[in-house]
């Protein structure tokens, strides 16, 4: 059985490896996903994600702040289905006051240096995701939760 410290070391490296996730919105009871540039925060308990306030996406982040974000490790292989770990991160988006928009902005372009022209428009959006719960699928049917809690 796997221990909170083991899913975290799971997570970190998961996430220290991975630079894209697919994020899960609610567009009026349709589900709507995206592939988004991300960031996770060192401990875990939120992800980090730019988007422009003009897109679908933040209106229904707006409009419901439930999320999920898909991020996973898998190459198109066959042998994916037993060597990938895919996790689910589920939690509540928010853009980020002033207060925090610098040092999650500062924490986001030091993994994805290529976005600093959108990050600095503005338009641009900083959204934390706080982490609820983390589930994890490995070696195709193993699956683990891991509760973020408070």
């Amino acid at each position: 059985m796997s221990t909170d410290v083991e899913i975290q070391r799971i997570l970190s490296e998961l996430f220290h490896s991975q630079r894209f996730a697919v994020l899960a919105t609610d567009d009026h009871g349709q589900p709507f996903t995206s592939l988004m540039a991300f960031v996770a925060s060192a401990d875990l308990q939120q992800l980090v994600v730019l988007t422009d306030r003009t897109t679908c996406k933040f209106a229904n982040l707006v409009a419901n702040r439930r999320v999920a974000l898909l991020i996973d490790n898998r190459e198109n292989k066959g042998s994916d289905t037993r060597d990938s770990v895919a996790v689910t991160a589920i939690g509540k988006a928010q853009e980020v006051g002033s207060g925090e928009r610098a040092t999650l902005l500062e924490l986001f372009l030091t993994c994805h240096p290529y976005l600093a022209e959108f990050a600095v428009s503005p338009t641009c959006a900083v959204v934390k995701v706080k982490i609820d719960s983390y589930l994890l699928v490995s070696s195709f049917q193993k699956v683990l939760e891991w509760r973020t809690g408070d």
